[in-house]
């Protein structure tokens, strides 16, 4: 395997990835790029590996769940993440793009409080290390969307949070038309204020 991480300081390889390590607004989030083997018949990636994904990653554990989602166009996801089973997440979509955004909610990480969006999609097929303790959601961008994510934990509707997507401290600037708002869910349409959620 040849895996790349970039880092200012730190660069070292194991097979077929190549990963920027700490997106520099939001502290351990990865940005994973697949090796592709493609010749006249098609291509070839691997999308996972566990050896190298955990050494790259720092982490013992291991995936719980598997989720796939559907969306339309203008179709916005989030902003969740759960308190008392925090979820480690491996993002990526199959099918169209999303403007994928986490929020630091770890009150001890150098990044608390800031935002980072970037846009995701089939085509190039990046996959994002999203680590526990970071409110994850999604506009879809394209027609329609499918993203599939791995999950460190199961899933616990008890301790989950929703930040609200348009909270103006979080200050989150998605990248909608003007004067046109996303289409939500109704639990999402109730979500909480950055001074109201629980933090880590």
């Amino acid at each position: 395997m040849s895996l790349l991480i970039n880092s200012p300081s730190t660069a070292f390889n194991f097979q077929n990835f190549e990963v920027c390590a700490d997106v520099p607004s939001i502290h351990g989030m990865l940005i994973i790029e697949p090796k592709i083997f493609a010749d006249d018949r098609g291509w070839f990636f691997e999308s996972f590996n566990e050896n190298a994904f955990f050494k790259a990653v720092g982490l013992n554990s291991k995936f719980a769940q598997d989720n796939h989602s559907i969306s339309h166009y203008g179709v916005l996801r989030g902003l969740h993440y759960q308190l008392k089973h925090p979820q480690g997440k491996l993002v990526r979509a199959v099918s169209g793009s999303i403007f994928n955004v986490t929020v630091d909610v770890r009150k001890l990480s150098p990044t608390y409080g800031r935002w980072f969006g970037i846009e995701v999609s089939a085509l190039d097929r990046k996959q994002l290390w999203i680590p526990p303790g970071v409110a994850h959601g999604f506009l879809v961008i394209s027609d329609g969307a499918e993203v599939l994510y791995k999950a460190t934990d199961f899933y616990d509707p008890q301790s989950e949070v929703c930040l609200a997507w348009n909270d103006p401290t979080a200050g989150v600037e998605w990248p909608l038309p003007e004067g046109v708002l996303p289409s939500i869910s109704t639990k999402d349409a109730a979500g909480l204020s950055w001074d109201a959620i629980p933090k880590f």
